[in-house]
């Protein structure tokens, strides 16, 4: 039984998620045009995201105990410098968080 459960659970997620996936190209696709408002948000959505992300991770750092938030800082400056200086979000984003496991797993232990 568990197994028709998990099998069934994995189908509905399966096609929700192709639903979610193909209801805009039913709706917006065509000749029709997409309307302003749904421009927009794909335009300012990536950013509040990221910007929301940052807040989300950043939330428990505590200033007033060790280690201060100084590997978290490490790790912040190393995404935004690298980002401004490759302009690459993936190499950013791994050169980042492996910079901040290595600091909190050797150097503030």
């Amino acid at each position: 039984m568990p197994d028709l459960h998990s099998a069934v659970l994995i189908g509905v997620c399966a096609l929700i998620t192709a639903a979610l996936r193909f209801i805009p190209f039913l709706v917006f696709g065509g000749k029709r045009k997409t309307p302003a408002f749904i421009t927009y948000l794909g335009k300012v959505l990536p950013f509040a995201i990221m910007g929301m992300l940052v807040v989300f991770c950043l939330k428990n750092v505590s200033v007033t105990a060790y280690p201060h938030g100084i590997p978290e800082l490490i790790g912040v400056v190393t995404v935004a410098g690298l980002h401004i200086w490759k302009r690459n979000t993936l190499l950013s984003i791994v050169a980042g968080t492996a910079v901040y496991i290595l600091l909190i797993n050797f150097v503030f232990i």
